[in-house]
């Protein structure tokens, strides 16, 4: 009798018995992952699905990412499969309009300019001891596109999963906190306050239309490994401009989005157990992927500068920040900080050309690099 009710009170406290010291660190960060996304308003439809995922999975004896556990079974219907980054990114496609950057094709050049931090970045993880496909998916937290991320590193890295999203996405609510110091500290009084004037509104929607196929194409040649995610993106915004479907664009771009971002983050935040996630290689992940946007940010402004002396003086150099892929934000980020030094300055439009055209260049990065590696037999 005495056995039976020993084991009763055991089976009443084994959550706390079983509290590994990881456990109750990593439910703090699931609090301030949630505190940030309710009360900072970063990136709320990411950070409480993860943040909550992070709670869940560092309670003892669940076994919710044991096998038949339900985290479990949305993780690897999901994101061992590849297929909720990819979902995401027809709702994404379905976003985003390519006018401004049609109107002005060569800020599609500011778009490629801020992903040089992510081979940087790469460069220096090969250099610091990681594995050729570790690299490339540190290196990518660069692009400040969490579907990029998630897709490169779940397929080719997955035990960097928590660690290279959970960086990818807070980094990318970060940018109007980190981006401006670099901004300031690398463009002149003068050339922050550069009118760009107003953006034409002349692409037609032929030109529309076609762009999202030719890129497919183009792009899908250039880096078949790429093509998942660059088609994805295409087909979503195909859908949009050609106007003929408009029930799949309002799915893609609301219900489907919702559903899978709710699935996406709550499956994140599951690989977030502390007995895993607290090493100092997840440090290490960390500071790289806070580099390689930085980097980014700084490399898209410096191009920007460049532009602004081969046009005469007819770029303002600011818009080069918004070449990373942390769509619109940055290119919100780039119409206050212009605004600031001349309030007859709207940028934003303009930014929002680089940015789409970021949004791009950060999934043909990670195409180039995932080809590189297919060509070098790595994959």
């Amino acid at each position: 009798m005495l056995e039976a009710v020993g084991s009763g009170l055991y089976g009443l406290v084994a959550g706390f018995t079983n509290l590994h010291w990881s456990n109750p660190i990593m439910i703090v960060v699931g609090l301030f992952l949630l505190y940030l996304g309710i009360k900072k308003d970063f990136e709320p439809l990411l950070l409480v699905p993860i943040g909550f995922g992070c709670i869940l999975v560092n309670i003892p004896l669940a076994g919710l990412m044991e096998e038949g556990g339900f985290l479990k079974i949305i993780y690897d219907a999901g994101v061992i499969t590849e297929l909720f980054p990819l979902l995401i990114f027809v709702g994404i496609g379905a976003m985003t309009d390519f006018g401004p950057l049609l109107e002005n094709p060569k800020i599609f050049l500011l778009g490629a300019a801020g992903q040089f931090g992510i081979f940087l970045t790469l460069a220096l993880a090969l250099v610091l001891g990681f594995t050729k496909l570790e690299a490339v998916s540190i290196g990518i937290i660069g692009a400040c596109d969490g579907p990029t991320a998630i897709y490169v590193t779940s397929k080719y890295a997955p035990h960097l999963l928590g660690a290279v999203s959970v960086a990818a996405y807070s980094y990318m609510s970060l940018v109007p906190v980190f981006q401006p110091p670099i901004m300031k500290l690398l463009t002149s009084k003068k050339e922050r306050m550069i009118n760009m004037g107003a953006v034409r509104k002349s692409a037609s929607k032929t030109t529309k239309i076609v762009f999202p196929l030719i890129v497919t194409v183009i792009g899908g040649l250039i880096a078949p490994k790429g093509l998942p995610l660059l088609g994805t993106i295409m087909l979503g915004n195909l859908m949009k401009e050609c106007g003929a479907v408009s029930r799949l664009t309002k799915a893609s771009e609301n219900e489907i989005a919702n559903i899978v971002t709710l699935l996406l983050g709550i499956s994140i935040g599951a690989t977030m157990d502390g007995k895993v996630f607290l090493t100092p290689q997840t440090l290490i992940i960390l500071a790289l992927g806070f580099l390689a946007i930085c980097l980014d940010t700084a490399c898209g402004v410096l191009f920007g500068k460049l532009m602004n002396v081969l046009t005469g003086g007819k770029i303002n150099p600011l818009i080069g920040a918004a070449g990373i892929s942390a769509y619109p934000m940055s290119a919100r980020v780039v119409q206050k900080e212009g605004q600031k030094y001349n309030p007859k300055n709207y940028l934003l439009m303009h930014a929002m050309g680089a940015n789409t055209g970021g949004q791009v260049g950060s999934v043909m990065a990670a195409a180039v690099m995932l080809s590189i590696l297919k060509g070098m037999g790595i994959i």
